[in-house]
């Protein structure tokens, strides 16, 4: 299948009650493995390529190359730039093929994140590319006790209409107490926040930052009105720890290491495929 924009499976998981998974890619064998597991279980699905490694020389190869490998499965699959950290940037991502794109301006002023916003989503649009923007500020595990865990940063509802008309965005990620890396402290989800928020606006809604949280936090994100969960730390994590395992046996060679990245994926993501709801939604 030609790799398409995630727009009309956002939609449809919005009527339905589950939740697109974005998963970050990196090189070929995280690629085969959330192949793997998206063609098993039959959900749409989307590749994430991470800002700083879309900024480097060699995003246009792996563009293509998870074009050339969307192509060998009938599964709906888009490839989307994650936080990206310049309109700019967005721009060029669409040059190479993206389907998606999200531009990250929650650090800005508001009035500079929506005509920042509204400039990537007119680029996007006119190529038949959806756009996802941050409002609000979601930030990192590490510093939850003190930002996230306290509601720092957290989506004001008063904001969220005028953002959305005066930008036209596709989808929002919104900040209700979840946060990207490792949570130090325990996560605690807003979740009449969420549900206002989906009373204000009739889009899909994003949540960033899964790992940590308990398949019922998840399930009960979906059932406030979250449609697309974007998860990466723990299947990294687990790439890394697979690799490890296999350098420490002498009898491994350079791809039983490599092959711990493929491992990591197909395992990680045919689970959430399940907990999200997405498997079988093809």
């Amino acid at each position: 299948m030609t790799i398409v924009s995630i727009k009309n499976e956002l939609s449809s998981a919005q009527r339905a009650h589950y939740a697109v998974p974005l998963f970050d890619v990196y090189e070929m064998q995280g690629m085969e493995g959330l192949m793997e597991a998206l063609t098993e279980k039959r959900a749409p699905t989307i590749v994430g390529i991470y800002s700083p490694y879309a900024a480097l020389p060699n995003c246009r190869a792996l563009a293509a190359y998870v074009r050339c490998r969307a192509e060998a499965t009938d599964v709906p699959v888009s490839l989307m730039l994650d936080h990206g950290a310049s309109v700019e940037l967005c721009l060029k991502v669409l040059e190479y093929g993206f389907t998606d794109v999200m531009y990250d301006g929650s650090s800005l002023p508001l009035d500079e994140n929506i005509a920042n916003t509204r400039r990537v989503v007119q680029a996007a649009h006119a190529v038949g590319a959806a756009v996802e923007a941050e409002l609000g500020h979601v930030g990192f595990g590490d510093q939850y006790e003190a930002e996230g865990g306290k509601g720092i940063g957290f989506t004001e509802p008063d904001n969220v209409q005028h953002f959305v008309e005066a930008t036209g965005v596709d989808f929002l990620a919104i900040a209700f107490g979840n946060a990207h890396g490792l949570y130090k402290g325990e996560p605690h989800l807003d979740l009449e926040l969420v549900a206002e928020i989906r009373r204000r606006v009739d889009l899909p809604l994003v949540m960033h930052g899964g790992t940590g949280l308990s398949d019922q936090q998840f399930r009960s994100a979906i059932a406030a009105g979250i449609s697309k969960i974007n998860y990466a730390t723990a299947i990294v994590n687990a790439s890394a720890e697979n690799m490890c395992q296999a350098a420490a046996k002498p009898e491994s060679s350079m791809f039983d290491i490599y092959d711990g990245i493929r491992l990591a994926y197909s395992e990680w993501c045919s689970r959430l495929f399940d907990t999200f709801g997405t498997a079988g939604q093809v």
